[in-house]
């Protein structure tokens, strides 16, 4: 069974840090991309960033692009998610996500959210003073 479980969310204040974790089970990490996304209440959710396996592409929302940084540790089933200088505006619930039979993140759909098709329950993530 696929699952994926984020973790690391909280509070923080404006330009402070945060990593988040995305951990994965029932299916080989090192074989998928996986994708994080978020969500702003009301809205739907939008692609962050994505992360190939192997020595595939990276990708970035241009929010975010030189302030958060996608890495993975395959031998610990995890990906995480680094975000530096946060701002208010990055308020939302952070989901990973993937479709374990895609290896590759693809520039003109990594950001869709039905190019995946296992998600995690999310974790929240306040920037406030």
């Amino acid at each position: 069974q696929v699952q994926l479980v984020e973790s690391g969310g909280g509070l923080v204040q404006p330009v402070e840090s945060l990593k988040l974790s995305c951990t994965a089970s029932g299916f080989t990490l090192g074989n998928a991309a996986i994708g994080w996304f978020r969500q702003f209440p009301g809205k739907e959710r939008e692609g962050v960033s994505c992360i190939s396996s192997f020595d595939g592409p990276t990708y970035y929302a241009d929010s975010v692009k030189g302030r958060f940084t996608i890495s993975r540790d395959n031998a610990k089933i995890t990906v995480y998610l680094k975000m530096d200088n946060l701002e208010p505006e990055d308020t939302a619930v952070y989901y990973c996500a993937t479709d374990t039979l895609q290896p590759t993140c693809v520039e003109t759909n990594w950001d869709i959210i039905e190019s995946y098709d296992y998600w995690g329950p999310g974790t929240q993530v306040t920037v406030s003073s």
